[in-house]
């Protein structure tokens, strides 16, 4: 999809974080004090990206997860006067945002801290229907 058709798909922000490496707002964004169950999807390509099985409050205003659903893209990010881990899409080269390794030491140590904005949310009683029904077996007991 080019860029005029993203700007036609997407809100204002959602097209700068994911197509302009924008950052949105902490706390004040959709789910960074979200709690229910389901999985996380790139809001471009609907790849999935994260769990709320490997969610964690981290107190930094974004949601924050301990690893990957599927694999993402990491890139050396020297923007803003610091060396970081940024976060990518595999498939759309959406922006997600950054990995730390401040995470909890017992979910793997990493911080996967990322914008809402570059995120849908697909609830775990509407994986099958979407698609995603390969993912049910993440909230069996």
């Amino acid at each position: 999809m080019d860029k005029k058709d993203l700007k036609k798909k997407l809100n204002p922000i959602q097209f700068h974080v994911t197509q302009e490496n924008g950052t949105e707002r902490p706390f004040q964004n959709e789910f960074w004090d979200h709690h229910e169950d389901g999985i996380y999807v790139d809001i471009v390509s609907g790849e999935p990206l994260f769990s709320s099985k490997d969610k964690f409050d981290s107190s930094c205003g974004w949601p924050s997860f301990a690893k990957a659903l599927e694999p993402v893209e990491t890139l050396v990010d020297k923007s803003h006067f610091m060396t970081r881990t940024e976060v990518r899409s595999k498939d759309a080269d959406s922006h997600l945002g950054h990995l730390f390794n401040d995470g909890p030491r017992e979910l793997g140590g990493n911080r996967f801290c990322i914008n809402s904005a570059a995120l849908r949310f697909i609830a775990k009683k509407d994986l099958k229907k979407e698609g995603y029904e390969k993912y049910l077996d993440i909230f069996k007991p």
